[in-house]
């Protein structure tokens, strides 16, 4: 039993935690390689030192949303894998609660046995005589009913221990139970850690191969369709109106949030990282209002779960606004219709215009 403790408590402290949430725009794509011209609109057989064509702009605007699509799919993953770390944590707290429980209930049933044992033990010295038995026999009755009335006090004493040895067995049971559920759902979180983990790690790989295959020309275009998609998206958002009535003032700890986040501008972008060196988009946002004094979700769909709701028109620097209909990426609202916020992998931590990519809402830690 003792060795059964040991190990329930040790696989408890021991459960691993880590990771978070990912970011990044998505949409539906087709092949990354380039649509070859029709065999009328050019020779069939090169001109000697003529140059490779540029790639169609068409083209380079599928790659754009391929690579849009396949980060944003590895957002999603990131945030399974997110929620199932933050579960494992809570599991394993519980855990480690339950591990302590069992033990100091066990101590104590063993001193309740003990006294139950040295109950047996006084009794049987008596030799199990009734008490009217015991009466005629003493030589002293005075004695005698003294020692009746201790009697009685022990054994409505004794009744109560056994009744607390029955809870305390009875309580030791449902802490078992307790902790083999957790156990399970600890493994099965463990399962979802690592499928989500392998499909954040398909993606990425896929959008770097992706991406490995352009020239230095092509990625220069494909970076200027990206700034042109961002601005196009901001100035569409912008010319809704919807930041005339945004006006309110930050808070103390929103200034606070925001000191934090933009301090980090520049810091690569790392999956499941909350910093000090790398974050991802939850990671951010989060040691951001930590930093401030308020603790708050790891992860971007949780904050959209549990933070109050705000309007668009009612936000203020602090504020954090969430993204894309699953709520899979966050950023900080800084004023001025920007944000800060890690993009994704390959990029460093920025300011971006706050349209640029679909408002899902506006949630406010410090409500």
């Amino acid at each position: 039993m003792a060795a059964g403790k040991r190990s329930l408590i040790t696989a408890a402290v021991t459960v691993v935690c880590a990771v978070t949430v990912l970011a990044a725009p998505g949409t539906a794509f087709a092949s990354p390689s380039p649509t070859p011209s029709p065999a009328a609109s050019a020779p069939a057989t090169p001109a000697p030192g003529a140059s490779r064509a540029p790639q169609p702009s068409k083209d380079l605007e599928e790659v754009r949303q391929r690579l849009e699509k396949l980060y944003h799919e590895a957002a999603v993953a990131t945030d399974a894998y997110n929620a199932a770390e933050e579960q494992s944590k809570q599991q394993s707290a519980q855990i480690v609660a339950l591990a302590k429980k069992i033990v100091e209930g066990q101590r104590r049933l063993d001193q309740l046995k003990d006294r139950a044992g040295a109950a047996a033990r006084a009794q049987y010295r008596t030799g199990g005589l009734p008490p009217e038995a015991q009466l005629v026999l003493s030589d002293d009755p005075q004695q005698f009913l003294d020692g009746t009335g201790r009697l009685l006090q022990g054994q409505r004493a004794t009744k109560g221990m056994l009744g607390e040895m029955a809870r305390t067995q009875e309580d030791l049971k449902q802490y078992a139970a307790d902790a083999s559920e957790r156990w399970r759902q600890l493994e099965a979180n463990r399962k979802a850690k690592e499928a989500a983990k392998q499909k954040i790690t398909q993606q990425i790989s896929a959008a770097e191969k992706l991406e490995s295959q352009l020239e230095a020309k092509e990625k220069a275009r494909l970076a200027e369709l990206e700034r042109q998609a961002a601005l196009k998206a901001q100035t569409a958002w912008l010319d809704t109106g919807i930041l005339k009535d945004v006006r309110a003032a930050s808070s103390g700890q929103g200034k606070q949030a925001v000191a934090f986040a933009t301090a980090q501008i520049g810091k690569p972008y790392e999956w499941g990282a909350e910093g000090p060196k790398t974050f991802d988009c939850s990671g951010l946002t989060s040691q951001a209002w930590a930093h401030a004094g308020r603790p708050i979700p790891r992860t971007s769909q949780e904050q959209w779960r549990q933070l109050r709701h705000v309007d668009v028109k009612d936000m203020r620097p602090g504020d954090l606004i969430i993204y894309f209909g699953d709520a899979s990426h966050v950023g900080m609202y800084v004023g001025d219709g920007a944000i800060v916020h890690a993009p994704r992998p390959g990029r460093t931590v920025t300011l971006a215009g706050a349209g640029t990519m679909p408002i899902l809402g506006v949630v406010r830690p410090d409500a």
